[in-house]
């Protein structure tokens, strides 16, 4: 056979060698006939009893396996959700859809909804409710689920994708490595692979469909590749690679939760980003100090209206006593542009990047802009929190979101609730014109935090979805890392601090461009926290700056990235 290399995204770091075990998924037929009336109250109950059984199931699952109990739970408050419910219902009852038919359309429109997003963690979430639309199709069609626990020999597996279902049911101790046609880095596959240190490669294609049983492959996470039918030599190669990842990967592990300190002195804060409790869970598990970025987003997509403050200050606050007085960076509410809720009708807008969203929003629905403060800053009486504003251009924004703030701090004082007075107020730093004004806004908040994902789409005028621009979009452009450094010493020069909770944090080949930047604060994912906390232990702040020097002379991008690939 003739050695194949085929390039994939990749979801966990790691070497895996070994041969195929393909899992394939029940292509289900869902009937299309609609029913009589005498059927409706039949058809809602057969829904109602997939929706019991699979809850039964996950809460079964959630006392045996720990790792994906928190997955476990959000899939169960899915399952609870009146949206899902009620407009399954009335499927049955106004459309004479039959039980399967219904709760099929009703799910393909959430999961519509979430893949129409344009972040790619919130995108990855429709795969949660995928997985909850076959989990609930396959009770009410009476088939049998499949899943890997028939595995029985060591091997990597090959899929389509994997569900929270799918990796719940597979044994740990089996399982060389992970291949899938779809997924994402921040996809439940990454996650779990991610949190079990399983080497993991996603976004292959259709590669399941090009493998056979048995097939020997080699996951190499480092090129990011899968090589297919690898000869000996080829073999004899990675098996020496394997044993030197085995022992850097035990290296770091050793030393992730010691802190970030350069060989000159100088501590640097390493925090992981999240969007709910078991990402924070799995931030600490992975050496995080804190969190630099809370996407509360979530809170509000995964409700059927705008959450109460009652509710969010349930989640702030548990992620606060999760931190044990770590700082916790709370983002107030960024919908709009590629976010959307599916409650809430958004106007059409011919350019919804440059539109209505963020603060924008919050400032002209002041309702929901004030019961999200009210319950950060209750959440602040249990921990160290952070406030955080998205968007902002101008120190008009700052002056008029502070104004809401002290009003929810004086409405929580007239009542008696406790909460932080001196707590800190950051904003983003993603949009041009935050960069050119930044010694203005610097006057009027604690902290700048760097949002590169946006930063570098606007720098560049390259929309990071859009594929014909993609070779545009990248951060170590001059233009991005000039105006990184400016953001920072603009901060540093009103005696305060900057942190990046973009996706460049996370870049582990950057770290060292970015402390010699003179970045405060990382915030990146889970995944990668030991690697960037090794960087800075292996690093002093004098010769980082001698090396960002040299690569902010440098005038474009590929000579960057020439440069950081011989010297990093």
């Amino acid at each position: 056979m003739t050695e194949r290399i085929v390039k994939g995204i990749v979801a966990s770091e790691g070497i895996a060698i070994g041969k195929v075990y393909k899992f394939e998924k029940v292509n289900l037929q869902v009937p299309t006939h609609t029913i009589v009336d005498d059927d409706i109250v039949s058809e809602i109950d057969k829904f109602k009893e997939s929706i019991d059984s699979y809850i039964g199931y996950l809460n079964l699952k959630i006392e045996t396996n720990l790792s994906q109990s928190e997955i476990f739970m959000a899939h169960i408050g899915m399952l609870e959700d009146p949206f899902l419910i009620e407009t399954t219902e009335n499927k049955i009852k106004d459309e004479k859809m039959n039980a399967a038919m219904a709760l099929k359309a009703t799910a393909d429109e959430i999961i519509s909804m979430m893949e129409s997003l344009e972040d790619p963690y919130l995108k990855e979430r429709a795969a949660d409710y995928k997985d909850i639309k076959t989990q609930l199709l396959h009770r009410i069609l009476g088939i049998e689920v499949p899943d890997l626990s028939n595995m029985t020999e060591r091997a990597i597996i090959v899929a389509e994708d994997l569900s929270p279902s799918d990796t719940s049911t597979m044994n740990v101790d089996l399982v060389e490595g992970i291949v899938t046609d779809l997924g994402g880095k921040t996809a439940h596959t990454s996650i779990i692979a991610q949190t079990l240190g399983i080497p993991a490669l996603v976004g292959l294609g259709s590669i399941s469909n090009k493998l056979n049983n048995g097939q020997d492959i080699i996951v190499d996470t480092d090129k990011s590749i899968l090589i297919i039918d690898p000869s000996d030599e080829t073999k004899s190669c990675y098996l020496k690679k394997a044993e030197l990842m085995k022992e850097e990967k035990a290296r770091l592990e050793k030393y992730m939760f010691q802190e970030a300190i350069t060989t000159d002195g100088k501590d640097i804060e390493v925090f992981c980003n999240i969007g709910n409790l078991s990402d924070l869970e799995l931030g600490i598990s992975q050496g995080a100090e804190g969190v630099g970025l809370f996407r509360t987003e979530f809170l509000y997509m995964e409700s059927t209206s705008f959450p109460d403050e009652q509710s969010q200050y349930e989640v702030y606050k548990s992620a606060a006593e999760m931190l044990k007085g770590k700082p916790l960076t709370i983002r107030t509410l960024d919908i709009g542009g590629d976010k959307g809720l599916p409650y809430f009708e958004f106007p059409n807008e011919d350019n919804p990047f440059l539109g209505w969203r963020a603060l924008r929003i919050c400032f002209d629905m002041p309702e929901v802009f004030k019961t999200q403060l009210r319950a950060i800053l209750r959440a602040s009486a249990h921990g160290k929190v952070l406030i955080l504003l998205p968007m902002v251009i101008s120190v008009d924004e700052i002056k008029e979101a502070k104004k809401y703030i002290e009003e929810c701090k004086a409405e929580l004082k007239s009542e008696n609730i406790a909460f932080d007075e001196k707590i800190e107020v950051g904003i983003m730093i993603e949009t041009p014109a935050s960069v050119i004004v930044a010694e203005d806004l610097i006057k009027y908040v604690d902290f700048f935090s760097i949002g590169t994902n946006d930063l570098t789409q606007y720098m560049l005028a390259a929309d990071r979805g859009n594929q014909k621009v993609s070779n545009l979009y990248n951060s170590y452009n001059p233009v991005v890392l000039r105006s990184i450094k400016r953001v920072i010493q603009a901060s540093h020069d009103a005696g305060k601090w900057t942190g990046m909770c973009g996706g460049f944090a996370s870049d582990t080949k950057a770290t060292k461009l970015l402390l010699g930047l003179g970045l405060d604060e990382f915030s990146a994912v889970a995944g990668n926290i030991a690697k960037i906390k090794d960087v800075i232990r292996k690093n002093s702040i004098e010769e980082s700056k001698k090396y960002a020097d040299h690569i902010l002379s440098l005038e474009s991008t590929s000579e960057i990235e020439e440069y950081i690939e011989k010297y990093s």
